[in-house]
């Protein structure tokens, strides 16, 4: 399933659609970035604001954000295993992906109309169950359509219509902040349209490719038998991906580190509209980069990022430390989230890539709950530095794991 080495043949067209570059790329790969980048807009609109509203308005600590943040991702991450399983015993992709964007869509309403923080937390559960269905099959269904030479630049531009979104969520929250002198619920309701447009996109512009006549039929997806198929280096890339999830506790907690600096109310979410700047930027460059070179090596590249990042924001005194922390933990998601991706696309059988994705994003999932639980306790217990140098510990253990084991995951590693 790896990508073609060097010397070995490829047809005409293959080559033709590399050279093409992004034009090469197929339209069903676009419009699943598009989708994406509109329910990220949405998304991130109110989760540049949700940790401040917990806090300051609804009486949170933050170690209750920390738990309750790493609960949401979790169940995000338990359901896409599921939802991801489902999608290759149904041969089907798209109906799973519609629905999990259209629950996500549907429970945006409910943010604005929350009065205690039980409705908040149940509201963010409910729209990570939804992200939860989307997920792996989304993810599947991109590397069920991307020609295998471009794989990681689709991966790549995937994430990087993505984190679009993710950066002009926070901007229109800040926008909205100032214009509504700091009314919550409006920026709340605006975020549901792009929220229904993502839908809209999804069901309109995204068709999904037949499965191929006389392909092995996919019973039980996650019976032991059918896990094993994975294959070893899928199960090394997993638990390198578990140990530097370890890492990369929820980005709440580079808002919070600004509310600790003294940023002002509304311009905390540039925070995030700067860190996802960085992170779309570098993603479809490093997706393409990674069709040409070695991946680990990106990979590794991309944890030494991580650890300068925590270093920095440990010891921010300012705004200029800050933003530069900001910025490198933006390059180091860039570096890392699309081609973990293509790692696992590269390794794993077609007709088993939904349960690949869903058993990936469920075990990293369970990783970031620990990792966000550990981090809003050394914040509360110790303060912010001991929170990310203990981040820059981890990436620092994953490097030395990847060195070790990068002979283990396949041709392009």
């Amino acid at each position: 399933m790896g990508t073609a080495k060097a010397g070995t043949p490829v047809d005409a067209a293959a080559t033709s659609r590399k050279g093409a570059g992004w034009r090469g790329i197929p339209s069903g790969i676009w419009a699943l970035g598009f989708v994406s980048m509109l329910m990220d807009v949405s998304s991130e609109m109110i989760h540049a604001l949700l940790p401040l509203y917990m806090v300051t308005v609804l009486g949170a600590s933050t170690l209750a954000v920390g738990i309750i943040e790493g609960i949401a991702e979790a169940t995000a991450s338990i359901t896409k295993i599921f939802s991801g399983a489902l999608s290759d015993w149904l041969g089907k992709r798209k109906l799973l992906a519609v629905l999990g964007y259209g629950l996500a869509a549907l429970t945006k309403p409910i943010f604005p109309l929350a009065s205690t923080l039980d409705w908040m937390v149940a509201a963010r559960f409910i729209d990570r169950i939804g992200k939860g269905i989307r997920g792996a099959p989304r993810d599947a269904l991109v590397a069920d359509i991307a020609p295998p030479e471009l794989r990681g630049a689709s991966f790549g531009l995937r994430q990087s219509l993505d984190t679009i979104g993710a950066f002009l969520g926070p901007l229109l929250a800040i926008a909205l902040m100032w214009l509504t002198a700091d009314h919550f619920p409006t920026v709340f309701w605006v975020a549901v349209v792009p929220a229904l447009l993502s839908v809209v996109v999804l069901l309109v512009f995204v068709r999904e490719p037949e499965r191929k006549d006389g392909a092995r039929p996919v019973r039980m997806p996650l019976r032991r038998s059918e896990l094993a198929r994975l294959g070893a280096s899928y199960w090394w890339i997993v638990g390198i991906a578990a140990v530097f999830t370890l890492s990369r506790f929820s980005e709440a907690f580079l808002i919070l580190r600004a509310q600790s600096l003294d940023l002002p109310l509304a311009m905390v979410p540039a925070v995030l509209v700067l860190m996802a700047l960085a992170y779309s930027l570098s993603a479809y460059p490093v997706g393409v980069l990674s069709d040409r070179m070695n991946r680990v090596g990106i990979l590794i590249a991309g944890l030494l990022l991580l650890v300068f990042a925590d270093v920095v924001l440990a010891f921010s005194t300012g705004m200029a430390s800050l933003a530069v922390g900001v910025v490198l933990w933006g390059l180091h998601m860039g570096f890392t989230q699309g081609l973990l991706a293509t790692l696992v696309a590269d390794v794993a059988p077609a007709d088993l890539r939904g349960t690949a994705f869903g058993m990936f994003n469920l075990v990293t999932g369970l990783a970031l709950l620990a990792a966000s639980v550990l981090a809003g306790a050394l914040w509360d217990a110790i303060g912010p530095e001991a929170t990310f140098l203990a981040g820059a510990a981890f990436a620092s253990v994953t490097i030395v794991g990847l060195l070790a084991v990068r002979g283990r995951i396949g041709a392009k590693a």
